[in-house]
């Protein structure tokens, strides 16, 4: 069980980024999707109804929990989603195939040992607005608020 609190606040990614960053990490239906601090579930329910995609969110926070399974249940998406209450640096996301985080920079660097230890060569990873210092990404894009609804930089790692 989880006793501390998330050391960043919720900050809600607009729909229009989310079917951005979907396409940018190329997901597809065979993916099994990792949002690391999923928030209310949007992207996640975002990749279900649009690809079908199965997805796993992992959150600290029991609030955002309770949303993002309500959201999971009124989008009709709760047989390819779920949340799990976990701790991101003590969590087990093997399986995935695309794993998203927007997270800070501290944070992405303390999850990166993780990352190269749990996922198989071939992972798509993806961060919004923050790199992971002297990991050189794959590739990046730098959005507008015209494309994206909000400025945003998606960064995008792919396992080796």
């Amino acid at each position: 069980m989880l006793s501390k609190k998330p050391d960043i606040g919720y900050i809600p990614t607009p729909l229009k980024l989310v079917d951005i960053l979907l396409d940018f990490a190329a997901v597809e239906k065979e993916d099994i999707f990792y949002d690391l601090g999923s928030g209310d579930g949007r992207i996640l329910i975002q990749a279900a109804q649009k690809f079908g995609t199965r997805g796993v969110g992992i959150e600290c926070d029991r609030d955002r929990i309770s949303e993002a399974s309500s959201n999971v249940e009124i989008a009709g998406v709760e047989n390819l989603v779920e949340f799990r209450h976990e701790d991101l640096f003590s969590c087990n996301f093997k399986e995935a195939s695309v794993v998203f985080l927007y997270l800070l920079p501290h944070l992405n660097l303390q999850l990166r040992p993780q990352l190269w230890q749990q996922l198989k060569p071939g992972t798509r990873v993806i961060s919004r607005d923050f790199d992971m210092e002297d990991w050189q990404c794959d590739r990046a894009i730098t959005l507008d608020t015209i494309e994206a609804e909000e400025e945003a930089t998606l960064y995008y790692w792919c396992i080796k």
